[in-house]
């Protein structure tokens, strides 16, 4: 950094040489300014470690969320809304309110579904890979477990650490026959948004805010 910053100073310099002499001090100063905390000057190498390590922080969190599937034989979404909750580090819960009320729980490799009117049924992940790839995108991502992540998808980042965006695409073909790419974006080590993407072109588009961490 130290090395970026001697090389500004300089750049900053020789431009400043290239302005008109009779600009005013204060509209240089503050176009000399903007350049010099210009994020492309002082951009750092953004990598999926550096996100892990920032997610991995995270020991717990809760959020609300809205969640469009767009299903090829309906000509609207189905729009649903409710409540995400997270504890590290293999709690993940995700309670629907509206339209109609559905819990999923997912403790250790155990995924229970209890949806209203219904009798309550338990999966077990190691029984079903696809199911468990899926799940294992989010509680990875939410765990900051790169290794995790690394048996079953291939990662790319794009972004800065204010705004990026992590794709996963399956490794494994038995799951991209279902699912083919997944796409989270976020802020930090705040989760802003989950695409999921599926063989037969439907899709599913989960916003999350109101998050808070411990």
């Amino acid at each position: 950094m130290h090395s970026k910053r001697q090389c500004t100073v300089f750049q900053l310099h020789r431009i400043s040489k290239l302005l008109p002499v009779h600009w005013p001090h204060a509209r240089l100063l503050a176009i000399l300014t903007t350049l010099f905390f210009s994020s492309d000057l002082f951009a750092e190498d953004w990598k999926v470690p550096d996100l892990m390590r920032l997610l991995s922080q995270n020991k717990s969190g809760q959020a609300v969320f809205v969640e469009k599937k767009f299903i090829g034989i309906l000509d609207k979404p189905l729009v649903s809304s409710g409540e995400l909750s997270f504890n590290a580090p293999d709690r993940l819960e995700k309670r629907t309110l509206k339209p109609k009320s559905e819990v999923l729980l997912l403790e250790g490799e155990k995924l229970t579904i209890n949806q209203a009117d219904k009798r309550s049924f338990s999966i077990q992940l190691q029984d079903q890979p696809e199911i468990a790839s899926i799940v294992s995108s989010i509680r990875g991502t939410l765990l900051g477990d790169l290794a995790a992540l690394e048996k079953t998808f291939q990662l790319k980042l794009s972004g800065s650490m204010a705004q990026w965006q992590l794709v996963l695409t399956p490794l494994d073909s038995s799951v991209s026959k279902i699912m083919t790419r997944i796409s989270i974006r976020g802020s930090e080590a705040d989760i802003r948004a989950i695409h999921f993407e599926q063989a037969d072109g439907d899709r599913s588009e989960m916003q999350i805010s109101k998050m808070t961490t411990q």
